[in-house]
């Protein structure tokens, strides 16, 4: 029961919780693209944030069974009443007054290819792999966060647990953050930026004693993780046009669950096996410089597909 209400319909229902604002919003925020989304995604991070510890004190309080009855009314109401805001904007729709003028603004694509047409460019699997890595790169650190914390700085099991929260706070603000900064700069370019820092910060990290340090580098993993998910539904939107973006972004989405699964399995058995956390955490670094050359091959725009023409419409929906 578990595995089929909470993670296949519940894991199916947010993911169309996730995807959905972030298509709406690309399409009436032309002129914001990237800081719109970026604070949309945000808000996933955010509500982790705030509800995991309302779960676990109805948790102690009151069991598991309650609590789920608690948080599935409170998401019903929450949700069902948000979405009757939800709308698509007009037909050729632009802010009053607003001619693209950035760089950025300028080079997004006025073509909207269907999931299937996107599917067939090369650019969309190079999207996709882009936020693979930058996954695979964050999520190795979070999943050994408070174990790495104890053995390199000597914090205790409490305070090490602490970490796991700086990561995730960082992790929302770089969501808004690098989203902005894909305005100002480019998409490729901020992409590029999360690998190289990440590079540095992975060669020096395992040498770090300095628990300060220390926790300034690991609230910067936590940006730079964040930052892979506030830009990408921007860039998606910028080779593939608004239109169909909500079915292609959820298929470049996948990326995440499958950069989960291959660096904490890595670092946790190398761990095992040396004891150490060095060489697992090198190899990511080698990993993110050889990735640099990933976000320059993707200033190169999609062409055109042949036929660009909407799916079948039904008789109700004409």
């Amino acid at each position: 029961g578990l595995y089929i209400g909470y993670g296949i319909i519940a894991g199916i229902g947010m993911g169309m919780g996730y995807i959905t604002p972030v298509a709406t919003l690309v399409k009436w925020f032309p002129d914001r693209r990237g800081l719109m989304t970026g604070v949309a995604v945000a808000g996933y991070g955010a509500g982790a944030l705030i509800f995991s510890p309302i779960a676990a004190r109805l948790i102690q309080t009151s069991g598991v069974p309650p609590t789920f009855w608690v948080f599935g009314i409170a998401y019903l109401i929450l949700v069902v009443a948000s979405a009757q805001f939800y709308a698509n904007p007009p037909q050729g729709y632009v802010p009053a007054g607003w001619v693209p003028t950035s760089a950025v603004q300028k080079s997004a694509t006025k073509i909207d290819f269907t999931v299937t047409q996107a599917m067939r460019t090369w650019q969309f699997w190079l999207l996709w792999f882009m936020l693979f890595l930058n996954v695979s790169a964050g999520i190795m650190i979070i999943s050994q966060a408070s174990p790495m914390a104890q053995q390199l700085v000597g914090m205790t099991p409490l305070a090490a647990a602490g970490m796991v929260g700086l990561i995730s706070i960082f992790n929302g603000a770089g969501r808004v953050f690098w989203a902005w900064v894909s305005d100002l700069i480019g998409r490729a370019g901020v992409f590029f930026l999360l690998y190289a820092i990440q590079a540095v910060i992975f060669f020096s990290l395992t040498s770090v004693r300095n628990l300060t340090l220390f926790s300034l580098m690991f609230a910067i993993i936590g940006l730079c993780y964040g930052g892979g998910f506030g830009t990408m539904p921007s860039f998606t939107a910028d080779f593939f046009g608004a239109k169909y973006m909500g079915g292609i972004y959820g298929w470049i989405l996948l990326a995440w669950g499958a950069g989960a699964i291959p660096s904490p399995i890595m670092i946790a058995r190398i761990h095992q096996a040396t004891g150490a956390y060095g060489p697992a955490v090198h190899i990511i670094a080698l990993v993110m410089v050889c990735s640099l050359v990933l976000p320059i091959l993707a200033r190169y725009r999609p062409a055109a597909p042949k036929a660009v023409s909407p799916p079948m419409e039904s008789p109700r929906a004409a």
